[in-house]
């Protein structure tokens, strides 16, 4: 009997940060038979093309590339945009720039409220230094030889270090090491690109796990719905491998790790979620939560154009140093978008410094749009509806404007000084940074091993368990639920 039809031990639906992460760890207990299901390709070792690997450029991060997953959203004020999400093993970390921060203690003091004690800052820092190898620091909460390459820039761009000093100058502390847990500042940006390789899970956990004999991956073949039994319980998932005839795969524990856009929509596709929602896809309502699809977060940005594009040498990182203050991120880029990403993602003789909102309190939800698992749900993102956002993102323009007339550099499209202006002038701009969090919350929708409430052997591992988008990017944070839930997550039993 094949294993396929015999059933597996674990399912893992997607083969992005965290699935790739999850499935490798889950697949190291003896015995265990792992199945790994991703919806775009997945790359063998040596095999992944260039586009995928070039951690100096974003390029393969455009909508209808062929590694993108794109999907509408609804922005500040209302503004409809695509945002592109991975599609491909390695997920979005396959796609974006390497920056690779931890997120802070309180983020983990927030996901550990109410007894949650998995996710307490103690209880991840020997996981996250375990899952990396720092080539800069060797203090404690750092690691050493772990799958994951860690490195600050150098040199510094000339325009890099302008900024650095700029920052310096307005009285901003420095911020050496980003991961450690001192006070924000200004440093040098840890990423996970090393000799301009962008290092996703598809190198770092996927690659290595490759001839592990109870690991299986499969590669285009997307996952339409959960299968469920008489009972409420998982069964395993209905796949469509290769565009061809769905096909019932059986698993004794499903793991979702679509992430925060697509875990939502499955679960909901399956019958589990709010049941007017449901009912609206014409699903059953095998499960009611009504926390699924709603709550998300994610980081609202503005970026400020700064006239010209300095030389950037060839291996030079998309960024390379930001200022963090408590609630606020400003970080210059190294080339334009158009250079970045490739023709019509901006304008060719500016170069961006991003300004994003860390803790926002604006949260959004999901509205599926159909019944097909290949339709995306729009992400209502609802940035800036609360008026402490708009006050600190307003606070955020303002000062990378000063920052940037200090490192000698003209704005673009200098921010108007008056309140409403600025505000109208923001949310015509606003963006997100595209860290999706919430939909399916620790302490709503799962507890803090990801299982599912009510839905025995039914689990999430991504970002769409986090309560809160962390106060720093996800690219870190999306390793760490795989590295964390795969390693000691309690098993199923039938």
């Amino acid at each position: 009997m094949s294993p396929r039809a015999a059933g597996y031990d674990v399912v893992v639906v997607g083969a992005g940060s965290s699935g790739a992460a999850y499935a490798a760890r889950a697949a190291e207990t003896p015995g265990r038979r792992v199945l790994l299901l991703e919806a775009g390709p997945v790359f063998g070792a040596g095999a992944a093309p260039g586009v995928l690997l070039d951690g100096t450029r974003m390029a393969a991060a455009r909508p209808g590339g062929r590694y993108a997953d794109a999907h509408p959203a609804r922005l500040a004020g209302g503004a409809e945009r695509t945002i592109v999400r991975g599609r491909v093993g390695g997920g979005s970390g396959a796609l974006n720039g390497g920056v690779f921060l931890r997120a802070r203690p309180e983020d983990f003091a927030a996901f550990a409220a109410g007894g949650r004690d998995a996710w307490s800052y103690r209880s991840v820092l020997p996981v996250l230094a375990a899952l990396e190898d720092d080539r800069d620091f060797t203090g404690p909460g750092h690691g050493r030889g772990g799958p994951v390459p860690v490195r600050r820039p150098d040199p510094l761009l000339p325009a890099t270090e302008a900024f650095i000093d700029a920052c310096r100058s307005a009285g901003h502390p420095e911020e050496p090491d980003k991961n450690a847990a001192g006070p924000p500042g200004v440093g040098r940006l840890p990423l996970n690109v090393v000799g301009g390789v962008r290092h996703s899970t598809a190198l770092t956990h996927l690659a290595p796990a490759a001839g592990r004999p109870g690991l299986e991956v499969r590669g285009r073949t997307p996952v339409l719905r959960v299968e469920l039994d008489r009972d409420g319980r998982a069964a395993g998932v209905l796949a469509r491998p290769d565009g061809g005839a769905p096909e019932p795969v059986r698993a004794r524990t499903v793991v979702l790790c679509a992430g925060a856009l697509r875990t939502p929509q499955l679960l909901m596709l399956s019958g589990i979620g709010p049941p007017a929602v449901l009912r609206g896809l014409g699903a059953p309502v095998r499960a009611e939560a009504p926390g699924v699809g709603a709550g998300v977060q994610d980081h609202a940005m503005v970026v400020l154009g700064a006239r010209g594009a300095p030389p950037r040498p060839p291996g030079t990182e998309v960024a390379q140093a930001a200022l963090h203050l408590p609630d606020l991120e400003i970080m210059p880029y190294t080339a334009p978008f158009a250079e970045l990403i490739g023709p019509g993602a901006g304008p060719p003789d500016q170069t961006g410094w991003g300004v994003t909102l860390l803790r926002p309190r604006s949260r959004g939800a999901l509205v599926p749009l159909s019944a097909d698992p290949a339709d995306p749900p729009r992400a209502e993102h609802r940035h800036l509806i609360d008026g402490h956002d708009r006050a600190r993102l307003r606070a955020g323009v303002l000062h990378c404007a000063e920052l940037m007339a200090a490192a000698g550099l003209e704005p673009a499209d200098p921010p108007p000084r008056g309140t409403a202006a600025l505000d109208r002038w923001i949310a015509e701009r606003a963006s997100t940074a595209v860290h999706l969090s919430g939909g399916c919350a620790m302490g709503d929708v799962t507890d803090q091993w990801g299982r599912v409430e009510g839905v025995p052997g039914l689990r999430v591992a991504d970002a769409s368990l986090l309560p809160r988008v962390p106060s720093r990017g996800l690219n870190a944070t999306a390793v760490l639920i795989g590295e964390l839930l795969g390693r000691h997550a309690p098993e199923d039993s039938r």
